[in-house]
């Protein structure tokens, strides 16, 4: 097989001697561990390495890889700019991953390059790897805000593009797990962190990678994870795949943790088809979903399947409840893929003569023209969640006191520019965060001062 293995990797610059000055010896089974997997990349004698970096480009909805034909770096930014890297990168395999990114419908290329230089999340890699083997070319691929599963699907893609170019392939994902797993450290302790960390290497010594796709987001938030994202395309590069899996290493001294794993590829295994799995699971639980859902739903469901298939704008049919035919108000379609979001738009005051009318033409909009998304397709409609917020009078308030996160959405606006963010949503927990969202969501400054609206909710699912 073109994949010949796959290593998962932390990235602490401070690894590195000449920048951790006498710290690194904190991370001693780190290092020993990463030289470990610099010997086996040397034995294997990839062609190309396919290094997924954390600290790689990033855009909410489009995978950016590196393109051009060459690049460096340094770690000045780490004091150590003595040390540099030059690489040189695949074009064909860059050229043809892009195709079939393209063809499977994948928001993924070499378009939005705005730094040229080698990341450090890609820079501590090589720096082990260059010590062993260092007659190969670099792939260098970023993540997104996409869900879980387009990750694992470019990695599928990763894994085709080696496939047909018959090239000899290792994959490095490089990231850290959570950076809160100390009071004492740079990013403070969140139960999180630890409970995040132990669940990813149970998965991850196991060559469990189904289990990745499971995550919940409020858990990778609030663990403040950095390679998950990575970790899930170096998975999907192995769908199908049989390997032999072996934790490396894992510490977290600084508070951040640090693991290392290897997978060693030894041919086909049609059961270990971690995608398909998922997705039969998803269908079945957005099924169950549609048992349970009230008018509310199901009329958004109705609206979003019609024009998603056929292009149409449906009517509000007969036989819903009799507040939807007479109320009017503001409303909030959201649509979720894969539990990550898909598209969401909405009305703070309404806009159409009924609230039946007002929750079809905002479905349809979160489906196909929230501009931070592709639209729905058809092959997508059997595992969409969908919630309809329904929104009560909005009243000014002079105060965050008067707000509360789980109750209360809240508009921000300043100098004509309003954001809005509805309450009651995961992982925002408390008003100074829940503004601070909608602050950046209206390209309001944090620092600035904004005048307050909140509003209730009655939310459906």
């Amino acid at each position: 097989m073109a994949i010949q293995a796959a290593f998962v990797v932390p990235h602490p610059p401070v690894i590195v001697p000449e920048i951790g000055k006498g710290q690194e010896r904190a991370i001693q089974k780190t290092i020993d561990a990463y030289k470990e997997v610099a010997g086996r990349i040397s034995e294997l004698q990839p062609e190309t390495i396919v290094v997924v970096s954390s600290h790689q480009i990033m855009y909410a909805n489009y995978f950016h890889i590196s393109p051009g034909e060459e690049a460096r770096g340094t770690f000045e930014r780490f004091q150590a700019g003595q040390i540099g890297f030059e690489a040189s990168y695949d074009t064909e395999f860059v050229d043809l991953l892009c195709s079939l990114a393209e063809e499977r419908k994948l928001p993924a290329g070499t378009e939005g390059e705005t730094d040229r230089q080698l990341d450090h999340g890609t820079m501590v890699p090589l720096y082990f790897v260059g010590k062993c083997w260092t007659d190969c070319r670099l792939v260098r691929v970023g993540m997104s805000g996409l869900s879980l599963m387009r990750h694992y699907e470019l990695g599928q893609c990763i894994r085709e593009t080696a496939e047909i170019l018959g090239r000899k392939t290792v994959v490095i994902a490089s990231g850290d797990l959570s950076h809160k797993l100390k009071t004492e450290g740079p990013y403070g302790f969140e139960k999180e962190g630890p409970e995040y960390d132990s669940r990813m290497m149970y998965a991850l010594g196991r060559g469990a990678f189904g289990e990745l796709l499971e995550f919940p987001e409020e858990l990778c938030n609030k663990a403040g994870e950095c390679g998950h994202r990575a970790i899930t395309i170096m998975a999907g590069t192995l769908d199908k795949t049989e390997v032999i899996s072996r934790r490396l290493s894992y510490e977290g001294p600084f508070g951040i943790g640090y693991g290392i794993c290897e997978y060693i590829v030894r041919g086909e295994n049609r059961h270990r088809n971690f995608k398909e799995l998922y997705e039969e699971k998803e269908r079945a639980r957005v099924a169950g979903e549609i048992e349970k859902q009230d008018d509310y739903v199901m009329l958004a469901r109705k609206a979003v399947e019609k024009y998603v298939r056929f292009g149409k704008v449906m009517e509000a049919p007969r036989g819903l409840c009799r507040e939807m035919y007479s109320r009017k108000a503001g409303v909030f379609v959201s649509i979720k893929e894969y539990g990550s979001l898909r598209g969401c738009i909405g009305t703070v005051q309404p806009g159409e003569e009924s609230l039946a009318e007002e929750i079809i033409r905002n479905a349809i909009s979160a489906a196909s023209r929230d501009p931070r998304f592709s639209p729905v397709g058809e092959e997508e409609l059997d595992r969409l969640t969908i919630t309809v917020d329904v929104l009560g009078a909005v009243e000014k308030i002079s105060s965050p006191a008067e707000l509360d996160v789980k109750r209360y959405g809240v508009i921000v606006a300043s100098a004509g520019s309003r954001g809005l963010l509805l309450p009651n949503l995961a992982g925002v927990e408390s008003v100074q965060e829940q503004i601070s969202i909608a602050k950046r969501k209206a390209g309001i400054d944090e620092r600035e001062d904004v005048e307050l609206e909140r509003f209730e909710v009655e939310r459906h699912f």
